[in-house]
């Protein structure tokens, strides 16, 4: 039961495929040279992780967070023509009962626990390659500045009041909850408690005068904008779950707390005997990042991407658009939601000693498989499993064998003893299907090859715009098995330099295997940064040929000429990704207790 007296009132209310006669993702000047891609990107984009409560460490799920923001944020860059029109953020959430409650626990007053905690995050992202502009902690005098005018912009617009709230907090997740949303559970002595319906975590009964946002007046405002934007939130099973939420009575929100009873926080300007609610506090984060409340902030908002795990939907997806509507500002322009990582089928648990140290993780498959493994593994719409096995298994016949194997085989010296982009034979492999001549090697199978990696920069860009990277990696990687499947059928290493009928299709064969590397190696870069600068530079190719506006494939094959042939290969740095599974010996498993 919720129950609301109010006491004092501040301001007013208010088909089949058909052959590409040349790439889809590029267009062509009227000079036949390639020009820019046809669909320019906005003047910005902002991406943000939620900011990460420092209760505890930092575990795979809050990495995996991360990576699919730095992941959509790498992949924006790479299609502008700077860096300047992006921004990322990410940080720490420090306020709040919980924080008072485990500082007290460990011994610690709640701002050295903060500083501990927040420092493990901050390394394990720049360990792992996060590529944010900015950490934002929400103990930093930016933020208060930020949540303190947020709260002046509520009142101004007779949004708050002042009013007796009375009904169940869960002080685990920091909500209080109608009594719709309470059910209880029958523990191991066969007493009951009432517990949150949708997290299970315990809640106790709460009467105390706090302050209340009128979220019952934007019920019908939320509804409109999901209806009117389809894509506000994905994937759409998450709209769709709001949409049933907003079908009910939306209460309204208490923003505040007793400071008696929570201090640890920032206090309601004016009233001191009150501290603002963390959720507010929390989210307000995204607008101290780009400058609010300074005018340099409406640069950058609406032009907002959230991504957040399922289980701090309702306050990104109800909560905060309300709130940023009460203060007159627009909702973010996407919220991207993903699901959680179990573990060999269970869900992390200190108490079943399974939670995933990502920092070993990250030692012990490398930064860049282990990125790729979360990325091409998680997939936003249902819970994802870890095991070690998998991981190895993964990396190990993508990256090592098919990936790393293909790009040893064509510039081994053996077969490429030039060291050098090859020349393109148009005679050996015509632009036309089923042309017949003396000098003709190439097969329908080649052909779709080539069919399949012009198209693919363009799946790509699909599968980031709809949130699916996994799906991405997964186009990728199909490609990269398809040419494994080319240079294995026409077996260059079966051909001889010194024959003037092998060596233009001995040739071919490479260029068209290189061109395919170069595509992979330029897309792979928002998710494998480090493995993708070692394949490009192998290839010779410079760091102003990596965009995707530079990405043209195999013009050659088109009629045009080409700036990689007869480039020198760069220089010989190894394998591209060692395998993993030398011997199953090492295997040690990557949990901490």
């Amino acid at each position: 039961m919720l129950r609301l007296s109010v006491s004092r009132s501040l301001g007013r209310a208010p088909a089949g495929r058909a052959w590409p006669r040349a790439p889809p993702h590029a267009r062509l000047s009227s000079s036949g040279r390639p020009g820019a891609r046809a669909h320019a990107p906005g003047a910005h984009a902002y991406f943000t992780t939620p900011i990460f409560y420092v209760n505890a460490a930092p575990h795979i799920g809050h990495l995996y967070s991360a990576l699919l923001a730095d992941a959509l944020c790498r992949y924006r860059r790479l299609r502008g023509p700077g860096a300047a029109a992006t921004r990322f953020s990410t940080g720490t959430d420090e306020h709040g009962l919980k924080i008072q409650q485990a500082a007290a626990a460990a011994g610690l007053a709640p701002a050295e626990l903060c500083d501990r905690v927040s420092a493990q995050f901050r390394q394990l992202f720049r360990d792992a390659g996060i590529a944010s502009t900015d950490f934002v902690r929400t103990t930093e005098a930016r933020h208060r500045t930020a949540v303190q005018h947020f709260w002046g912009a509520l009142r101004a617009r007779g949004l708050l009041y002042k009013g007796l709230y009375e009904g169940w907090y869960c002080a685990s997740d920091e909500c209080f909850l109608p009594e719709t949303k309470v059910t209880r559970h029958q523990g191991p002595s066969g007493d009951s408690s009432p517990v949150s319906l949708e997290s299970g975590h315990p809640v106790s009964w709460t009467k105390e005068e706090n302050y209340l946002f009128r979220l019952s007046q934007f019920r019908e405002p939320l509804q409109r904008w999901l209806r009117d934007d389809p894509q506000a939130i994905t994937p759409e099973p998450f709209r769709h779950t709001v949409l049933e939420w907003l079908e009910e009575e939306l209460p309204d929100l208490s923003v505040s707390r007793r400071s008696s009873h929570l201090h640890w926080g920032i206090p309601v300007p004016g009233d001191d005997s009150q501290t603002i609610y963390v959720w507010l506090d929390a989210l307000v984060n995204y607008l101290t990042v780009i400058g609010y409340p300074n005018a340099e902030f409406k640069s950058w908002w609406p032009s907002t991407s959230h991504i957040i795990g399922k289980d701090i939907l309702k306050f990104h997806a109800v909560y905060w658009p309300a709130l940023l509507l009460g203060a007159g500002m627009n909702p973010p322009h996407r919220i991207y939601v993903h699901s959680h990582w179990t573990v060999c089928g269970q869900k992390m648990s200190k108490s079943l000693g399974n939670v995933v140290d990502p920092r070993t993780c990250l030692d012990r498959y490398t930064v860049d498989g282990f990125r790729y493994f979360l990325l091409r593994q998680g997939v936003p719409n249902w819970d994802c499993d870890y095991y070690d096995e998998k991981v190895v298994k993964l990396l190990d016949s993508e990256l090592a064998d098919a990936l790393g194997g293909l790009l040893n085989r064509c510039t081994a010296n053996r077969i490429n003893p030039s060291g050098t982009y090859p020349a393109f034979c148009s005679t050996c492999f015509p632009r036309e299907p089923g042309l017949v001549g003396p000098s003709a090697r190439a097969q329908a199978d080649d052909y779709a090859l080539v069919s399949a990696v012009a198209t693919l920069p363009k799946q790509v860009a699909d599968h980031y715009a709809n949130f699916q990277i996994y799906k991405a990696l997964e186009a990728v990687s199909s490609c990269v098995r398809q040419t494994n499947g080319f240079v294995q059928r026409h077996a260059p290493w079966k051909l001889n330099w010194e024959s003037p009928v092998d060596a233009p299709w001995l040739g071919t064969v490479l260029h068209v295997a290189l061109e395919c590397l170069r595509v992979f190696g330029t897309l792979l870069q928002p998710v494998t940064p480090s493995l993708a600068d070692k394949l490009l530079s192998r290839l010779g190719v410079s760091a102003t040929e990596r965009g995707l506006e530079e990405l043209y494939f195999l013009p050659r094959f088109y009629g045009h000429s080409c700036p990689f042939e007869g480039r020198r290969l760069g220089p010989e740095s190894g394998l591209l990704f060692p395998r993993l599974d030398q011997s199953r010996a090492w295997l040690v498993k990557a949990h901490r207790t």
